[in-house]
């Protein structure tokens, strides 16, 4: 236990006291509604709350005036918001947006997107990330190394921000050798407790913490989490084999905050009900989908009254599924993510593959191929976007891998590249869907 975050935590909790102390209360709450499952009471009270407020104050809203239940109001995606902002901003809060947090996306999809946030909801993003943190063990004041693209203006953060939050920031624009040595001599030198990165940045580190055998005696790394797509089977073995601990599968966005989260060893993805109404719609539809089948990521947030996100499409697919524990209380989870829709993609049967897949077979190659992306364009073709040195590799051997799991009959092409660029996200496409059958 480090003196800065024992310092840190006790300021927390001294101002948090003499403020009333309503974030301990929010993240004691969080907590034990995650781990006990919530109410049908709260679930019914709490919809219907933040869809009478949209209905009483946003414009875009009072046409649906008459909406009986959820399954009246419109699936939004980025897109639709960013077409109707004005209408949507609520009129208790438009004209005072100088006071109100911005939640930025960096537009993975094409589609960059700004949702304001009132204080309440700000309040509820900071005890919900704490609420996530802490039952995987984390403990208030911890120094967090956090890994992704920092962008200044955007979404880095300042020198005091940083010293208040103990919060370095890492960026992982350059995931070569030479800067992942210099990351490695920082998380020693910085002491960093808590690592927070997107799977692929992690699948980097440990990949070359193992190949130069990198001693990390030294380090003060207590806890991994992973945030972003999906964490490959294979790093989460890497990682517990180099740290000596299983790191943390969360899932949630910069628009909403954490939305569910791995807790132990279950591999499932506990949803945080305590915020988040989920929904999982058809691929091709605004149809619910059938239990167990992959869909559409749709969340209705409780708590953002000055941007309302009703139906929010987040872009990414999954699979849930619903239980009821005996004490009458709720639980949801998603067993599967695959991430986004644009990087969702089929065998030649037409059966969806997780992203696991694909970035299971990256892992196979990093000995010879820097990177590599596999593209859909037909309901049978594909095309591999290889960074390496073709005299170096073994092509028939690559295409052979990715058969396996696309299909005997896939016809696959192979193209050289320089370089396949890291998204301004921070997170790397190891697959992308462009097949117009799909889209």
């Amino acid at each position: 236990m480090q003196a800065g975050e024992v310092l840190r935590r006790a300021a927390f909790n001294t101002l948090d006291y003499l403020k009333g102390g309503k974030m301990n209360r929010l993240i004691k709450v969080n907590t034990a509604e995650i781990v006990n499952g919530i109410t049908p009471e709260y679930e019914e009270r709490r919809l219907n709350a933040i869809l009478d407020y949209a209905k009483e104050h946003c414009e875009f809203y009072r046409k649906y005036a008459d909406a009986k239940s959820l399954a009246d109001f419109p699936v939004m995606k980025k897109m639709d918001y960013n077409n109707h902002r004005e209408e949507v901003f609520s009129d208790e809060y438009s004209a005072n947006r100088d006071q109100l947090g911005q939640l930025n996306t960096s537009g993975s999809t094409g589609v960059p997107f700004t949702v304001w946030a009132d204080p309440n909801k700000m309040d509820h993003i900071y005890s919900n990330m704490l609420a996530v943190y802490e039952l995987n063990g984390f403990r208030m004041g911890m120094k967090r190394g956090e890994f992704r693209v920092w962008i200044d203006g955007k979404n880095a953060i300042s020198k005091w921000k940083s010293f208040k939050n103990n919060l370095l920031m890492y960026d992982i624009s350059n995931m070569g050798d030479e800067y992942l040595g210099e990351v490695c001599r920082r998380l020693e030198k910085e002491k960093i407790q808590t690592i927070v990165a997107y799977s692929s940045a992690l699948t980097a580190l440990t990949s070359y913490i193992e190949r130069r055998d990198v001693d990390i005696a030294g380090w003060s790394v207590e806890m991994i989490y992973s945030m972003g797509e999906a964490l490959p089977q294979s790093t989460y073995e890497a990682i517990e084999r180099v740290f000596g601990f299983p790191p943390v599968r969360s899932y949630g966005n910069n628009e909403n905050g954490f939305i569910a989260i791995c807790i132990g060893r279950d591999p499932r993805y506990t949803i945080d009900l305590y915020n988040y109404y989920p929904e999982i719609l058809k691929i091709d539809s605004d149809e619910p989908a059938e239990p167990g089948e992959l869909g559409r990521i749709v969340i209705t947030d409780f708590y953002n009254r000055a941007f309302p996100l009703i139906r929010y499409d987040t872009g990414d697919t999954g699979i849930m599924v619903r239980e009821e524990g005996t004490n009458g209380r709720r639980h949801a989870y998603f067993t599967e993510i695959y991430g986004r829709r644009g990087s969702l993609l089929y065998n030649t049967k037409g059966d969806p593959l997780s992203i696991h897949v694909f970035m299971n077979v990256l892992i196979k190659l990093e000995e010879t191929v820097h990177q590599i992306k596999c593209i859909q364009w037909e309901k049978k073709r594909y095309e591999l976007l290889v960074n390496a040195d073709p005299e170096k590799i073994n092509e028939e051997e690559i295409v052979s891998l990715y058969r396996r799991y696309l299909g005997d009959d896939a016809r696959i092409d192979v193209t050289y590249v320089d370089n396949i660029p890291i998204q301004a996200s921070g997170k790397t496409l190891v697959c992308e869907q462009k097949c117009e059958d799909y889209l």
